[in-house]
């Protein structure tokens, strides 16, 4: 059963809520919050594994308290529950799992919560099974990347990469001409590339760090990475420590 935090600072929308959760027998609901300085605190300490928020919120916006979010080590998945749906864009830009609107359907949370539990058994067992450490060498060898896409192996030049993300359920390879949608986790990718040229900077991205062309101040001590394309990638404060050491800064 998965562990759930709910953001919400109206009162019957929050219970609404909590019972299609209890509901959906797939969830417990460790705690829950009207802002996003207690959201922060107890989420923080209690790491649960997905968390429900809205967006407009008596003290805040719930896509400030989402970038926060985003930079804690697990990292929780996201579900906004909203009655706002001009955020949807904006919400998915910082890897929302889902967006929800109110008011609340339980069919539809309980897709929701299918959806999850499969991906995350998904990435369960492709992380067992993610290639050996020799399968790096032979990227080593050869500066190619064999991805299947399609049902074709495609062999993407290796310097080229940009960076590797995981947004909208699916894994990206960015390179100078090209955007690549293949069905392998980061952590098998990882697994294939020179940790020389390649870092992993944040629960859902990495890096190629001959592409990183300026590294920008966040908050609470993070980074943001602006790539050779412009692309902005966000470096969490667990990642922080390998990437001035490989950087030298």
């Amino acid at each position: 059963m998965m562990k759930a935090f709910i953001v919400e600072d109206e009162p019957l929308a929050r219970d609404e809520l909590k019972y299609l959760l209890k509901r959906s027998r797939q969830v417990e609901v460790v705690g829950e919050a009207e802002g996003i300085e207690d959201a922060m605190k107890d989420i923080s300490r209690l790491k649960p594994e997905l968390v429900f928020l809205d967006i407009e919120l008596a003290e805040g916006n719930g896509l400030h308290l989402a970038k926060q979010l985003a930079e804690l080590d697990p990292a929780p998945s996201l579900i906004f529950a909203t009655a706002y749906d001009e955020f949807a864009l904006q919400a998915f830009e910082l890897y929302a799992f889902d967006y929800l609107l109110k008011p609340f359907n339980e069919k539809r949370i309980r897709q929701t919560l299918e959806k999850l539990m499969k991906q995350r058994q998904i990435g369960e067992d492709e992380s067992r099974s993610a290639a050996p450490p020799a399968s790096r060498t032979a990227v080593e060898q050869t500066g190619k990347l064999p991805v299947v896409i399609d049902d074709r192996i495609v062999l993407i030049d290796r310097d080229n990469i940009l960076f590797i993300g995981h947004m909208d359920g699916k894994t990206i390879i960015k390179t100078e001409e090209n955007e690549y949608k293949i069905g392998d986790p980061l952590i098998v990718l990882e697994k294939k590339l020179d940790k020389r040229s390649f870092l992993r900077v944040h629960r859902g991205f990495i890096v190629n760090v001959i592409h990183i062309s300026e590294i920008q101040p966040w908050f609470n001590s993070t980074y943001n990475l602006i790539m050779s394309d412009g692309s902005n990638i966000p470096v969490s404060r667990t990642y922080v420590k390998e990437l001035k050491q490989l950087i030298g800064f």
